[in-house]
């Protein structure tokens, strides 16, 4: 497997289990509609929330949340309403990243963007 995809999944457990321990609750990840991905579904106090995980191990290329751009935006805000179509019982839906910067295997940073678009 090539090294972006093991840094992502090891991104997307980490971040799972960051959302777990704040209360959250897991719906789905690597949710697919079409050709659209969303890494993490949650539930949280009454919203559906749609979850992009950015993971680095530097800052060579800018911070990993700078890497969600307005197309990523636009393909999660596609396939999130989709989803919603069968998911009707929220208050709210909202899109929020998870940046993580990782040093020799481990976490060092993670930064949370609640309602970081749309």
């Amino acid at each position: 497997m090539a090294k972006h995809k093991e840094t992502g999944i090891k991104g997307e457990q980490i971040a799972e289990n960051f959302l777990l321990n704040k209360g959250y609750t897991i719906l789905h990840k690597n949710w697919r509609w079409q050709r659209k991905e969303i890494d993490i579904i949650a539930r949280y106090e009454g919203f559906l929330i749609f979850v992009e995980v950015k993971t680095r191990y530097s800052f060579d290329f800018g911070f990993p949340e700078e890497a969600v751009s307005l197309v990523k935006q636009q393909h999660m805000k596609t396939a999130a309403e989709a989803f919603a179509e069968d998911y009707t019982d929220f208050e709210s839906i909202r899109f929020d990243i998870i940046s993580i910067l990782m040093k020799q295997g481990a976490a060092q940073e993670i930064l949370h963007f609640e309602d970081a678009f749309y």
